[in-house]
């Protein structure tokens, strides 16, 4: 089991904007595709939890404040400087020698992350991971092999998995309620706990044993969405 190959999984908790985000709340997992866990760590951003807090109080989950709080009182979350909490990545990745990094929506995270560093060295330093490193996005991966699926995209319409805008949900959170069958499950939105289910995903899409690319694809929704119409098409015509 020691010599499969390893993946970095992360997530992040970000404050600031969706297209500037800065992420206050690290987590990863060193994993294998079958969802075999190695090592798990879950920071807090000291720079921008205690240091930004204003713009902290304007972050999309702005309410858990008062529990990362507790948590960090009572030991189960650490605080951590940036360049503690990314000489460890750097240090898991080359300890378990990791080529693949990979998150549920990775152009996000790895911009999060770059925004992160910039804004802590002023811009000295631009990128956060060591260069040769390939990024996986496990949205991409299950809108391709997961969630095109009729029984997905029926399972959605059951039990309201679908936007504003009429679309089929392509979240973790749908995807992971999806391969559990558990309807009422909810999201975390924290970071170690959600890069759990990351994994969990990505291990269900290497099950299907079916070609898909793993690269960063921001409209991999619309993959879904695309399969939706076929259906419905199908039927109107049958």
């Amino acid at each position: 089991m020691n010599k499969r190959e390893k993946f970095l999984i992360l997530d992040t908790e970000t404050a600031n904007t969706v297209e500037q985000p800065i992420p206050y709340d690290i987590g990863w997992a060193v994993c294998d595709k079958y969802g075999n866990i190695y090592a798990e760590r879950s920071y807090v951003v000291k720079e921008i939890f205690f240091g930004m807090r204003d713009l902290m109080q304007s972050a999309y989950y702005a309410e858990k404040i008062p529990q990362y709080e507790e948590d960090i009182r009572s030991g189960n979350r650490v605080i951590a400087n940036m360049w503690d909490i990314r000489r460890q990545m750097k240090e898991d990745i080359r300890d378990y020698k990791i080529r693949k990094v990979g998150a549920y929506n990775m152009g996000f995270d790895k911009r999060a992350l770059n925004n992160l560093l910039r804004y802590v060295s002023k811009s000295f330093m631009r990128w956060w991971f060591p260069f040769g490193v390939e990024f996986i996005c496990i949205w991409h991966e299950a809108c391709q092999v997961i969630l095109n699926r009729k029984t997905y995209i029926d399972f959605a319409l059951k039990n309201g998995l679908v936007s504003t805008s009429d679309n089929i949900q392509t979240s973790a959170e749908a995807a992971y309620r999806y391969i559990t069958k558990d309807v009422d499950f909810k999201e975390s939105h924290t970071g170690l706990e959600d890069v759990r289910i990351e994994v969990a995903i990505m291990a269900e899409c290497y099950r299907q044993h079916t070609k898909m690319s793993k690269s960063i694809n921001p409209a991999c929704w619309r993959i879904v969405q695309r399969k939706r119409k076929e259906l419905e098409l199908k039927e109107v015509f049958a």
